[in-house]
């Protein structure tokens, strides 16, 4: 076998997302299998998705969420493929030779990761939605040569191809367990071990909408999750290129980090408040996330 597509799931229906795939593998006669690993969806998911086990290679159910690194790991001990290509559940193909583009380019390049890109809808959802669109737009979908200039910090794991035996020498960290930077420390830990990302154009659309509540709270999640990598990596290796620790190591150096706790503590309502009509800009989220990420670095474990 040649690729595993593996999909972790939760909480989304992929009914359509399983059939395109299907379509696309029996239509080019691709050497693929579809995995599939539910972590600890809601009763109403299973049973929406429940019915795909006859349609894939493997559908394994798991009592509880592990989150996103430890499954994406997990993987290795379902498939036998040469190489795995990660999906988010939320994704939908917009291409009709998604995967061939794939095989053609392991075909021509044996690469060891490769990054095909993401998209959202190009036109402005309601007000409501508005803040997860606008980081998407500005800072997620980015073309095939922005992505090149900087090949680590501009890779994402919603669309991936990566070789097996290089997941299994670098596997994502799983003392990650929330939302947040796993994809950033997982590029980190192949730059680390010589390991090079491709990047194409092959893309997939990002199917799901926020709300700015949703997001917000992930935004939340995500300091959270910083603050907690940079706790651990004392020497700072693994997070240093992300420009929230870059303003908080800048912070700590120059002696203003009381001071902006002091400030947010007096606008963080009104920023919050912005930005949950959607219309902030995403200066005003860098505020709230560095003001979330200095309160959690304050924080006793």
């Amino acid at each position: 076998m040649k690729l595993s597509i593996c999909i972790p799931v939760f909480n989304f229906d992929i009914n359509e997302l399983i059939e395109d795939l299907r379509d696309q593998i029996n239509l080019d006669h691709l050497d693929a299998e579809i995995i599939l690993i539910d972590d600890g969806s809601d009763n109403e998911f299973i049973e929406i998705n429940k019915d795909l086990k006859n349609k894939v290679s493997q559908f394994i159910f798991l009592g509880s969420n592990i989150g996103r690194s430890k499954i994406r790991n997990l993987f290795l001990k379902y498939s036998q493929s040469e190489y795995l290509l990660f999906l988010d559940c939320d994704g939908k193909i917009i291409q009709k030779n998604f995967l061939k583009i794939y095989f053609d380019f392991i075909d021509k390049k044996s690469p060891d990761v490769v990054f095909g890109g993401r998209k959202v809808s190009d036109v402005k959802p309601d007000s409501e939605y508005g803040l997860r669109w606008k980081f998407a737009t500005e800072r997620e979908n980015l073309p095939v040569n922005q992505r090149l200039n900087a090949p680590y910090l501009d890779f994402q794991t919603n669309n991936f191809i990566v070789k097996k035996s290089i997941l299994e020498k670098v596997p994502f960290n799983e003392g990650i367990t929330q939302y947040g930077y796993e994809d950033l420390v997982f590029s980190k830990d192949l730059y680390d071990h010589q390991v090079k990302i491709d990047h194409i154009d092959n893309p997939i659309f990002n199917n799901d909408v926020e709300t700015n509540v949703v997001f917000l709270s992930k935004a939340d999640q995500s300091a959270k999750s910083l603050a907690q990598l940079i706790k651990t990596d004392k020497n700072f290796n693994r997070v240093s290129q992300i420009k929230l620790t870059k303003a908080y190591l800048m912070m700590r150096k120059t002696g203003t980090i009381y001071l902006y706790r002091l400030i947010y503590k007096i606008f963080r309502s009104r920023i919050e408040k912005k930005l949950l009509t959607g219309n902030a800009s995403l200066k005003a989220l860098d505020l709230y996330k560095l003001g979330q990420l200095i309160g959690y670095m304050n924080k006793e474990d």
